[in-house]
């Protein structure tokens, strides 16, 4: 779910996006952390909601935290996040899209909010029963978010994903849990 928030303004939110994303390999994976398989893209469309984060300016403060996802006309996908900001009380918006960067069946993408900029997503976790939860990486250790279907997610679930990204290699400890 990288995402570059609409806040502030547009220079600066685009020189925000460009060093971020501008770094080199930004639409790759980090090493060594394996992307899921047998990934079904109309099973992953529609809503998540942002269960954990590790801290970004872009999301800074926000809480009741979305993902929508829909198909594109280019076969790519409509991005929209959403996120409530207590502080100023208003809904803060980003909109994207984000295409596959190899095989459809993989689980790794990459996402824009401005212009050619783009960055990894890649899911390293999926429930491939229900689609109901994912871990979600950026193009390196810094990005991470746990989704899921609902507001709330069991606990022995957000456990296993917490520990699976621990033996990733993800800073953990420094997971934001998101207000619904």
């Amino acid at each position: 779910m990288i995402d570059v928030s609409t806040r502030g303004s547009a220079p600066a939110a685009s020189l925000l996006c460009a060093a971020i994303l501008g770094l080199g390999a930004c639409t790759g994976v980090p090493e060594g952390v394996p992307v899921v398989e047998d990934f079904d893209l109309d099973r992953y469309l529609g809503t998540w909601y942002e269960i954990a984060r590790l801290d970004h300016s872009f999301e800074r403060g926000l809480e009741k935290v979305t993902a929508d996802y829909s198909l594109r006309d280019d076969g790519g996908v409509h991005v929209v996040n959403r996120g409530y900001d207590a502080a100023k009380g208003e809904w803060d918006e980003a909109i994207g899209k984000a295409y596959f960067v190899g095989s459809r069946d993989t689980g790794q993408l990459k996402v824009s909010f401005f212009g050619p900029f783009y960055g990894g997503y890649n899911i390293v976790e999926l429930d491939h029963e229900n689609y109901q939860y994912s871990l979600v990486a950026g193009p390196n250790r810094s990005y991470l978010w746990i989704l899921a279907r609902s507001p709330h997610l069991d606990r022995a679930i957000v456990d296993e994903l917490v520990a699976r990204a621990a033996q990733l290699g993800f800073a953990t400890d420094e997971l934001i849990f998101v207000q619904h």
